[in-house]
């Protein structure tokens, strides 16, 4: 109760069953870095919710499942002019893009500091529906 989404995600990710999916210490240490150096990414916190729910399954963030493409995927979080970007990148299938680090994100040639925020949110939230979905099928 009253954690901080970022930091909610980064628990969920360090807990993932696949220890592959996991992230790294490095990772870790650099992620909780960026939060100390960025306290406003502490103010969003995790919605409680009741009954069944996918975890930091944010309404404003679009379910991922409802796109066959993730040229859709990024016109719905309004981030349609990567498009080019993703598919030169090879960031062309969900099970990629769900992987991509911040690093890649920079890579693809994302600049702009709020649309990498909002792009790495939406992967996190992608990776979190997409390992919810994983463990209701096993």
């Amino acid at each position: 109760m009253d954690c901080p989404s970022a930091l909610h995600q980064l628990m969920l990710d360090c807990w993932q069953k696949d220890r592959n999916n996991r992230p790294k210490f490095s990772q870790i240490v650099n992620n909780l870095d960026k939060m100390i150096r960025n306290p406003n990414t502490l103010k969003a916190m995790t919605p409680l919710s009741t009954g069944v729910h996918l975890p930091l399954l944010d309404r404003s963030i679009p379910d991922f499942s409802t796109f066959s493409t993730v040229d859709e995927w990024l016109d719905a979080i309004k981030m349609g002019q990567y498009k080019e970007n993703f598919a030169s990148s090879d960031f062309s299938t969900f099970d990629v893009v769900s992987q991509m680090t911040m690093d890649d994100i920079l890579r693809v040639g994302v600049t702009l500091a709020g649309h990498q925020k909002k792009i790495l949110n939406s992967v996190q939230m992608m990776r979190a529906q997409m390992n919810q979905i994983q463990s209701v099928e096993v």
